[in-house]
């Protein structure tokens, strides 16, 4: 697609204790939200997050406004006239507002055909039992995946209908990355794996941050209604704010402490219009440094991975506003084909990406497409493998163990590649490890995998972790433990075993 960095904001209120003069809290409100708010044209779709987890719709009553609709963690959707926002930042029962801002897939046209990350022989995986959210456009009534008995639950947030269907395209395209049983070019990452489809783009291929954090939230709500593993984001959305107010990466969080992997797109805006690395354009909610961010790697067309490359396209590092390492790695995101729906607008919009299938695959076309929108479900697909091989392991330890194992690109920024290329057995290996010594504070000499050398460091928040251990019972995989903290909620120190060195500022020789 083209460059457009679309935002996501979600005017995060969190309560609103008016008095009779109320004192604006300016900080509460986001940037786009402050100029209305000085200059009121009407009414704004807002996302008001709760500083109490309480419900607030007396304080969306009493500033003017209408709820539209009930968020997770206390947070509404709601309709606020411009000329109350201040006073409504100024309640103390709300934590922050963000405007309800658009998200867009990114996705873009593909070139020659890729090398997916297919997983190697011998592993004896296909993802069976794992539940993979995907919320994004939709997925194509003739899919494969459906025919095959792999989608296992459906749920509209943009026309509420009953039935699948992808107007756009996109999500048909991800949903076969991830799980298409086609046993030719098509085939899926995790061919078993049960999908859990939320459509929350439109038929253009956007949409609003409120419809993909309420189908986070529902994710979360039917988590183990479905064993829930892993929430699959290819899209994306401009930084406003930072990840600790946006409603987005808030989202991401009560996910992963629910024990969701969420894996997100950088984002495709690694490159000026005029051709210019740009720094700083990791989109929302990837962020966020509790979710796993996947860039775009770029196979030249061979299947030799050596060669591997970061796309041009793809976002880089540090974030806007928080500075945040990312991404964490990257994944195959040029010309990677799967499953089209031939009646969407993506398949009319790509004329020169499609393939039309044989009749083993139904008849169903493919598209060639590129963008860290193929890229991260590549990675998700990976993530059900790993919850199929070690089902225990926390969403944590798991993006510990994809960056850990990850390959390195000589030559390569660690700002556009992160820690490196996916390490598909590599990080299944290491996974099984930790698994078999679960309990243990060491794991001494991890085995070997994968086509290359490992990076042996993991990205926390704005440190380099480097060593040659991954503990399975580091304190760092716990639930109550944001990736990047210092400590737990309770007040537990994160303790390494490892060098650790500081990417900006604050981090101790060891810890």
């Amino acid at each position: 697609m083209d460059r457009r960095l679309l935002v996501v904001t979600a005017l995060l209120l969190a309560g609103l204790h008016l008095s009779s003069a109320p004192r604006a809290d300016a900080s509460r409100l986001d940037a786009a939200l402050r100029a209305r708010a000085r200059a009121p044209r009407g009414s704004s779709p807002v996302i008001i997050r709760s500083a109490t987890n309480l419900p607030i719709d007396d304080v969306v009553r009493r500033a003017g406004g209408v709820t539209i609709r009930t968020l997770g963690a206390g947070s509404v959707l709601a309709s606020i006239p411009d000329g109350a926002l201040a006073r409504l930042a100024a309640d103390r029962r709300v934590a922050s507002v963000s405007a309800d801002r658009l998200v867009i897939s990114t996705a873009a046209a593909g070139g020659a055909l890729a090398r997916i990350a297919r997983v190697p022989a011998g592993l004896g995986l296909d993802g069976s039992g794992v539940g993979v959210a995907t919320i994004d456009s939709g997925i194509s009534a003739a899919h494969e995946v459906i025919a095959a008995g792999r989608l296992v639950h459906w749920m509209d947030f943009v026309s509420h209908l009953d039935v699948p269907y992808d107007d756009y395209g996109h999500g048909t395209h991800v949903a076969g990355i991830i799980a298409a049983s086609d046993g030719g070019e098509r085939r899926g990452v995790a061919p078993g794996a049960d999908l859990i489809v939320l459509k929350a783009l439109d038929g253009t291929g956007s949409g609003r941050v409120s419809d993909v954090i309420a189908a986070v939230d529902y994710a979360i709500a039917n988590r183990d209604r479905f064993n829930i593993r892993v929430i699959n984001l290819s899209v994306a959305a401009g930084v406003y704010e930072s990840y600790r107010t946006d409603p987005l990466a808030q989202a991401a969080l009560r996910a992963v402490r629910a024990g969701i992997v969420v894996v997100a797109a950088a984002g495709n805006f690694g490159r000026t219009p005029e051709g210019e690395v740009q720094a700083g354009s990791i989109a929302a909610p990837g962020n966020a440094p509790w979710v796993l961010t996947v860039g775009a790697s770029d196979d030249r067309g061979t299947a030799d991975p050596a060669d591997d490359v970061v796309a041009s396209f793809s976002s880089r590092g540090p974030t806007a506003i928080d500075g945040m390492s990312k991404p964490d790695l990257i994944a195959p995101g040029v010309g990677v084909e799967a499953a089209a729906d031939p009646a969407s607008a993506l398949f009319a919009l790509q004329p020169l990406g499609r393939v039309w299938s044989d009749a083993r695959s139904g008849g169903l076309p493919s598209l060639r497409l590129s963008g860290t929108s193929m890229a991260a479900p590549i990675v998700a697909g990976t993530v059900a493998l790993i919850a199929q091989a070690a089902p225990g392991l926390t969403p944590n330890a798991i993006k510990a163990i994809l960056e850990f194992t990850a390959e390195p690109r000589a030559g390569e920024d660690d700002a556009a590649q992160g820690t490196g290329l996916l390490n598909i057995r590599g990080a299944i290996a290491l996974a099984r490890q930790l698994s078999t010594h679960a309990g243990e504070r060491t794991v001494r000499d991890p085995p070997a995998g994968g086509t290359g050398t490992w990076s042996h460091r993991i990205i926390w928040g704005t440190q380099r972790v480097t060593g040659d251990l991954v503990a399975p019972a580091m304190r760092a995989w716990d639930l109550d433990v944001p990736w990047g903290a210092d400590g737990s909620a309770t007040g537990e120190t994160v303790t390494w075993g490892a060098l650790c060195a500081p990417e900006r500022s604050g981090c101790g020789a060891s810890r």
